[in-house]
Order: structure tokens, then sequence, then C-alpha cells
């Protein structure tokens, strides 16, 4: 797990631009949980710009990412939409069949994808897990909440790339 972010780093989180949260609405209580602390994980490093989005499904959390990315994309000249990370956070439970394994794998792809095409940071939080208690663990959790921990390597990159500007 990573460390939580210091508070005198807050200074320099300002600084860093747009986080823009993507969170699926299915499985809700246990994104909900996740969303709840990469929001306050933000505010406490001191972001001041958090966007938040949401969407039906993990499925379709890559378009609203490809959409920001692009949009937010440090790549063009003084953008004002500039995004420093995107953060996309969801829970797929594997059920009978092998759905749950192909939508896994098409969102990571994609999002991999997206944060290469932009370069912008894509944090990858969309869960695919076994079963609710695997969930609880992981979303519900104050020691393991991924949520928490997406906010801390979404600051981390970009503080990161902003340090090592393209060259």
């Amino acid at each position: 797990m990573l460390k939580p972010v210091k508070r005198q780093e807050s200074t320099g989180a300002a600084a860093l631009g747009r986080f823009v949260i993507i969170a699926s609405e299915y499985n809700a209580s246990y994104v909900d949980a996740m969303l709840r602390a990469a929001r306050l994980e933000l505010k406490r490093a001191g972001v001041r710009q958090i966007e938040t989005i949401r969407v039906p499904g993990a499925y379709e959390i890559p378009l609203m990412a490809a959409r920001r990315a692009r949009t937010g994309s440090p790549l063009l000249q003084n953008n004002p939409q500039r995004v420093a990370a995107l953060i996309c956070l969801g829970v797929i439970l594997r059920g009978e069949t092998v759905h749950a394994a192909h939508i896994g794998e098409a969102v990571s792809r994609a999002l991999m994808e997206i944060q290469i095409r932009h370069e912008v940071p894509v944090i990858h939080e969309v869960l695919l897990l076994e079963n609710v208690a695997q969930a609880r663990v992981r979303c519900l959790g104050r020691k393991h909440n991924r949520g928490a921990e997406a906010a801390q390597s979404a600051l981390a990159m970009a503080r990161l790339l902003r340090s090592r500007p393209r060259g």
C-alpha cells in the first residue's frame, strides 16, 4: 500500500491541475466507497480541481477516459482543460461465465492505449474480483482502499510527468 500524501506537499498539488475521476455506477456500493476515498486523498494533498464523471458500467469507462484525455491533453499547447491524471474506478465481479474476464481485458487494454496515445496518466482501478468478500476488502476497507491508492498513484505520476517535460 502506498503511504498517505503528506500535508506539506499540498502547495504543489494544486499546481498540478485537474484530476478527473471516471467511476462506474455498476456495483455502486463498492465503487462509491473507492470514489469517496480517492476524492478525500486528492483533497488532503491540496488538489483543487477534481472532476467526477459517472458512467453506467466498467465497459463504458474507456470511452469517457479517451474523450477526457483528448480534450485535456498536455500535448495541446497551453490547454486550459489540461488533465493531470485520469483515475478510473470500477468493480467487475466474476460470474459463472467468462463475460467478466472479457470486460476486464478489454477495459485494461483500452486504458493502456489511451494513456500512451495522449500522454496522460490513466490510473487503472477497474477491479476484476472473484467475489464480494474481495470487493469488501479492496473497496470498503480503510487499510487497503483501492480508491485512495489510485489517487496516490495519480499524484505521483502527475508530479513525475511535470518534473520531466517532453523533449
